[in-house]
């Protein structure tokens, strides 16, 4: 379906369940690339762009009607890509002032002279971690990696990335059981 084609507006209820579906991907089809220019016009790269793009779709697919009433499909897409793509650049942002403050710190740390069986032993360990730090979902890294990391409290956690204290607690709670699972299989493979 060609994008002069799109209805913008349809009335409430219009659109549920499989037609829902069919209308946001033709919607996602005609303003992709709309969407990915809006986005990296804000400063993200072409990567991270199209990432913000699928990222929104996944979210626009769990609310069924989402286009429902909608004047300009486009106008709404457009936006809701962009201020997706605000939260990404903040977390990045965010990310980034969190491991140079822990890049810094580890640089005044002195230094301990170990067996070099040990060193080898614990840069593989810290590079497992660091790899099954990554393989976290998003938000339960960026929470893993504030208080376990960054060092700061739950409360500060909190209203820095404006999430309920007991969603921190359950973020908190599922990275280190991911920790606890990757490291075991870690162990036994050593």
């Amino acid at each position: 379906m060609r994008r002069d084609e799109l209805s913008g507006a349809l009335p409430p209820g219009a659109c549920r369940g499989a037609a829902a579906k069919r209308t946001l991907d033709r919607a996602i089809e005609a303003y992709y690339e709309d969407m990915r220019g809006a986005v990296r016009g804000r400063g993200l790269d072409p990567a991270l762009a199209t990432e913000v793009v699928h990222d929104l779709y996944l979210r626009l697919l769990r609310r069924p009607g989402c286009l429902d009433g909608k004047s300009s499909w486009r106008a709404f897409l457009v936006r809701a890509a962009i201020n997706l793509g605000i939260d990404r650049m903040r977390r990045i942002a965010f990310e980034r002032r969190l491991f140079a403050v822990l890049d810094a710190g580890a640089d005044a740390l002195p230094a301990v002279i170990a067996p070099i069986e040990h060193d080898l032993e614990m840069r593989r360990r810290f590079a497992q971690l660091r790899g099954v730090i990554a393989a976290m979902p998003g938000q339960c890294r960026a929470v893993f990696v504030a208080y376990h990391l960054g060092g700061l409290s739950k409360a500060e956690i909190t209203d820095g990335l404006g999430m309920q204290r007991r969603m921190i607690d359950r973020h908190l709670r599922n990275a280190l059981v991911f920790c606890m699972q990757r490291m075991d299989g870690f162990e036994d493979e050593a």
